[in-house]
């Protein structure tokens, strides 16, 4: 009783706001549940052969860098994320539709990316919004992001089992169902943000060199900031790909590979259960360190066919090389970024950690699979260990302060708690 108090602890956090940002959330990786798993399920199903398939999910991480920076300029700008969030849901129920109708690779390769590119374009927004609620109301991140991971779960399972019985082309109407939520979740959002600063306005209609953007493309310790959360997310990508295929090259029945993604979904749901009480002990750029460092035991023991018995705690680390590196990265966020550069930080996030170091990884380790079998995962051990180097050279440089002056933006403290449902 007590874990599930914990859990509605989520939606209660901060009130309605709390629970109209963990909706949105649930919805979003409802739909991320049905797309990571079943999409190439789909593409396989509608004749795409295998690197019709790889181009078609690989395509967009590539060119996300330079849509989402682009649309989380915009959204800053403007300071309507509602807006842009809800144009983008509408974007991809309505890609999916097409989808639908589409035959030939060509057609599905176009709106196949573009559908990939509104979907996860949506995830930094709504980051902005968490941060902006985090800043102005003291809400607990962490209890309403978890509500994403459960669903995510959720749509991993229930999926499996449609397409089990319906076959693949199933797929993509239960990502148009998923994505119809995303519509509603998104009306459901504050229209604003949270509180305008003073001069905001000005500073929206200032040039280049004055910017958001500029501003954190030229400040050291956003760069390393990047470098760290980049190395350790994008560590993921080898076994992202071949996880489940070198499972069962070891022999480990598909319950049990199934049992093992379980295990670290909510090794990462329990870490964001309990991030109030993580944050008042632990800062930003300690999590990150915290995230980077297991990564590098996680991966560079993975490479050496470690026994179920050592998968098993191997996949409790996922709460540290995601789940407090995640935490870690929008808490520094929340409290180094000025309120009008937040659109621009989460895309940037977004699209090195989720996009750029994903895809690298990602290519490298497929040219050396079939070579190097296990012993690939030797290569996100030594990039999480850059993003190891990065993050703690990140904790030594920062005071807990913000990057640059806010202009009358207050920021909150360092040590401030989070609202507790």
């Amino acid at each position: 009783m007590h874990a599930v108090h914990q859990l509605l602890g989520g939606v209660r956090a901060g009130g309605p706001l709390g629970a109209r940002i963990a909706l949105f959330f649930a919805a979003l990786f409802l739909t991320y549940g049905v797309v990571v798993p079943y999409f190439p399920v789909w593409l396989h199903a509608s004749g795409l052969d295998p690197l019709q398939i790889s181009t078609v999910i690989s395509a967009p991480l590539f060119i996300r860098l330079l849509v989402t920076p682009g649309i989380g300029m915009l959204a800053d700008r403007l300071g309507r994320y509602r807006a842009v969030i809800m144009a983008l849901a509408c974007t991809a129920v309505g890609l999916v539709l097409a989808l639908g109708l589409a035959t030939g690779y060509g057609p599905i390769l176009v709106l196949g990316v573009a559908f990939l590119l509104a979907n996860s374009t949506m995830l930094p927004l709504i980051e902005t919004v968490a941060v902006r609620a985090v800043r102005s109301e003291g809400l607990d991140y962490g209890r309403m992001r978890l509500w994403g991971s459960l669903t995510f779960i959720v749509a991993n399972f229930f999926g499996g089992i449609a397409i089990e019985a319906l076959g693949g082309g199933a797929a993509l109407w239960m990502i148009g169902l998923a994505a119809a939520t995303t519509v509603a979740a998104a009306y459901a959002l504050p229209v604003a943000a949270g509180p305008v600063p003073p001069g905001a306005a000005a500073r929206r209609r200032a040039g280049w060199r004055a910017s958001s953007p500029a501003r954190l493309l030229g400040s050291r310790l956003f760069i390393l900031f990047l470098i760290a959360i980049g190395c350790t997310h994008g560590a993921h990508a080898t076994f992202y790909t071949f996880g489940a295929l070198y499972w069962q090259s070891q022999g480990l029945s598909a319950a049990w590979v199934g049992t093992l993604w379980a295990i670290g979904v909510f090794a990462e749901v329990l870490l964001f259960a309990m991030s109030a009480a993580i944050v008042r002990r632990f800062g930003p750029a300690q999590l990150i360190v915290a995230g980077a460092a297991a990564s590098v035991v996680r991966w560079a023991t993975m490479a050496f066919d470690p026994p179920l018995a050592v998968l098993v705690p191997l996949q409790v680390l996922h709460a540290l090389t995601y789940g407090a590196a995640h935490l870690g990265a929008i808490l520094f966020i929340s409290r180094a970024v000025p309120s009008i550069g937040t659109g621009s930080a989460q895309a940037f996030y977004a699209t090195i950690a989720a996009g750029l170091a994903l895809g690298i990884v990602g290519l490298v380790s497929g040219a050396l699979y079939s070579a190097a079998g296990g012993l690939v995962f030797l290569v996100p051990a030594v990039v999480a260990a850059v993003g190891c180097v990065a993050g703690v050279l990140l904790l030594r440089g920062w005071d807990g302060g913000a990057l640059w002056d806010a202009g009358g933006d207050v920021l909150p403290s360092p040590t401030a708690p989070a609202v507790e449902g």
